[in-house]
């Protein structure tokens, strides 16, 4: 379908024409520049203040690696199980995406295991 009325043409036949249009531009690229910044969390100057993580959940700061591993391993262990017995009652590509959910987490327990390993070779 035609328009009635064609669209006006671009009209840089002014003297400022020019500079205004390259000061939007300069504009449009401080605004995504630090839109950008802001999002891919590069540092912020203009941030108030940093932030400051819940403490509902604190890991104990004295404890040891091998402490902390061998309960990521039973934590994932834990949760591999859980992701099996759920994959049983689905179907389709339900049970398929729980069953790659699962096998992630079988995978982050082998890397734990090997950490594990690697902190304590003898046990």
């Amino acid at each position: 379908m035609d328009k009635l009325i064609p669209d006006l043409p671009f009209n840089t036949s002014t003297p400022n024409a020019e500079a205004l249009r390259t000061e939007e531009l300069l504009k449009d690229r401080e605004v995504i520049k630090r839109a950008l910044d802001y999002y891919l969390d590069s540092p912020r100057p203009y941030s108030a203040k940093p932030r400051r993580p819940s403490t509902m959940f604190l890991v104990s700061p004295d404890s040891d690696n091998e402490s902390l591993l061998a309960q990521a391993c039973e934590s994932l262990a834990s949760a591999s199980v859980l992701a099996s017995d759920f994959a049983t009652n689905l179907i389709g590509l339900q049970r398929n995406t729980a069953l790659a959910i699962q096998q992630i987490i079988m995978l982050a327990g082998l890397a734990v295991n090997r950490a594990l390993d690697n902190v304590d070779p003898q046990g």
